[in-house]
């Protein structure tokens, strides 16, 4: 059974991302800050935050014992949004190590396995990634560095048969938005559901051995945002 690691797995995006994986076949160890909640025999939790170093490294050195595992899907993420001088210390190396250097280091820590079992990083980025917004300048950087580190990282490993995979996603109704002062449109067309992208990794997955799909940017057909009523 190919074995899955799947970070951010207690919610959103990569909540929907492990339990496809899961009736795929696959064998799924979750990270996440809090405990996932899925219940299911071939689904394991980890509780470890991604934006502190002694978890990470800890995690790490767990995850290297395994020798099953196939495919590492980066999804953990948070979100700030406001001017730049307005952003304390803790929130910018919390997001630069969560966003990007995290991810680095699972890669970093894994790839020896995940090239004898011709395995998969997929890493979960942002439509920030793609463009310049307005009070996103640290999540845009963190997420457009992980952009960066996916397409140089798929060029390292063509001859090694790893395929690294970006996914770009639009406004995605998750619990990100919960701690932010906007949210996503009510209207279906102009919102991303997180199955939408479960869908997208299923749909990359299931491609012929020799092809990959190494990024991939999923909109929504109308744009919509709509800003939370103060209470």
């Amino acid at each position: 059974m190919k074995t899955a690691v799947v970070t951010g797995a207690s919610s959103g995006i990569g909540e929907a991302i492990a339990l496809r994986l899961l009736t795929l076949g696959y064998r799924v160890i979750g990270i996440s800050r809090r405990t996932a909640t899925i219940e299911h025999p071939h689904f394991t939790t980890h509780s470890c935050d991604l934006s502190q170093p002694h978890e990470t490294h800890a995690l790490i050195q767990s995850l290297q014992q395994d020798k099953s595992i196939s495919l590492l899907v980066n999804a953990a993420g948070f979100g700030v949004f406001q001017p730049h001088e307005d952003l304390n210390s803790r929130t910018i190396e919390a997001m630069v190590y969560l966003h990007l250097t995290a991810p680095m280091l699972l890669s970093n820590a894994l790839l020896r396995t995940l090239k004898k079992n011709s395995g998969c990083i997929i890493n979960i980025t942002s439509i920030e990634a793609t463009r310049s917004s307005k009070f996103s300048a640290l999540y845009s950087a963190t997420k457009s560095g992980l952009r960066a580190f996916g397409a140089a990282l798929f060029e390292e490993l063509r001859k090694s048969d790893v395929s690294v995979v970006t996914i770009n996603p639009d406004m995605t109704d998750t619990p990100f938005f919960d701690a932010l002062h906007f949210e996503t449109a009510v209207e279906q067309n102009s919102r991303l559901q997180s199955s939408d992208i479960a869908d997208a990794i299923e749909q990359i997955l299931s491609m012929r051995e020799g092809v990959v799909v190494s990024e991939m940017t999923v909109r929504s057909q109308r744009f919509g945002i709509r800003k939370k009523v103060k209470r």
